[in-house]
């Protein structure tokens, strides 16, 4: 049960986007009043965009999570979505991300008549065009544009700013035990290129592989970037380890899970924190100087 936990709050603060390739439900016209998320990218993407009054319930995470959505009714998670709870919110708009565990929830909703939009979030892409049809059938597409526009103008600035540095061997962990890493094909993935990074990881066939310790003591990464939701410091665990080259030198950096790996408004957050763990005081004299 502890490791289905961990894995499921793994999922829940990533991406669940697979299967078939998504459908939208819902007429693309119409802008909803009263909607229910039911995943925390989304909801982290309405309140980006000040569309909370818009939101008449959350998923579980989110509502733990966000301060500003704390009183609003919970529908559920990743595992166990509530259709009662959905149902009786009378929604007229339900926005997931596509995944096979909330198939038949999905199913259940069209059955009775509630419009659906399915938004995928797996690649960077995908994310950004999330943003711009959430932001649209919330009445906000002016901020929908605005933020898109920022986080590609954040990431040609950083991309600017590190083609000249060194690419670092880094594997990003998601999760200690058992061990999750970024693979290939995700937004995260993406995202390390652009900040710099040489991911050891890139030659899986997932984008987020369980992988064996021994594996990575072998790929001897150069940094290793933690964003485990471990109590123990990252320094101190890897410390284990003092063969691998990150441990050796020192570089090895604890990140918010929420900061990067979410599939939300704020990648050019993420972005920057990337740079600036893979670059150090090499990465912000050129970011200032970045056009």
């Amino acid at each position: 049960m502890r490791t289905r936990a961990r894995v499921g709050l793994l999922a829940l603060s990533l991406v669940t986007s697979i299967g078939p390739s998504p459908r939208s439900h819902a007429e693309s016209g119409d802008v909803a009043r009263r909607v229910v998320s039911m995943n925390p990218s989304l909801t982290a993407i309405a309140l980006a965009l000040d569309a909370r009054t818009s939101l008449v319930g959350v998923d579980e995470y989110s509502a733990r999570q966000q301060a500003s959505v704390r009183g609003l009714p919970t529908v559920g998670g990743l595992f166990n979505p509530s259709l009662e709870a959905v149902v009786a919110l009378e929604p007229d708009l339900v926005v997931v991300v596509p995944s096979l565990e909330q198939r038949n929830f999905r199913e259940r909703l069209e059955a009775l008549g509630i419009p659906v939009l399915e938004l995928p979030n797996t690649d960077f892409e995908a994310v950004l065009r999330s943003i711009e049809q959430l932001g649209a059938r919330l009445g906000r597409p002016e901020a929908a544009q605005r933020r898109v526009a920022e986080i590609r103008r954040t990431r040609a600035r950083v991309a600017n700013a590190i083609r000249d540095l060194p690419r670092p061997r880094t594997v990003l962990v998601l999760q200690r035990d058992p061990l999750y890493v970024v693979g290939p094909g995700s937004f995260v993935d993406e995202m390390l290129d652009a900040a710099g990074a040489d991911n050891v990881a890139g030659h899986f066939d997932t984008a987020y592989p369980r992988v064996s310790l021994e594996w990575l003591l072998a790929a001897a990464p150069e940094v290793i970037v933690d964003a485990s939701a471990d109590p123990e410091p990252a320094r101190d665990y890897w410390a284990r380890w003092p063969s691998i080259p990150a441990v050796r030198e020192g570089r090895v950096v604890a990140v918010s899970q929420d900061v990067v790996t979410l599939p939300g408004p704020y990648l050019d957050r993420a972005l920057r924190t990337l740079a600036r763990t893979l670059h150090g005081a090499e990465w912000s004299a050129p970011l200032d100087a970045a056009p």
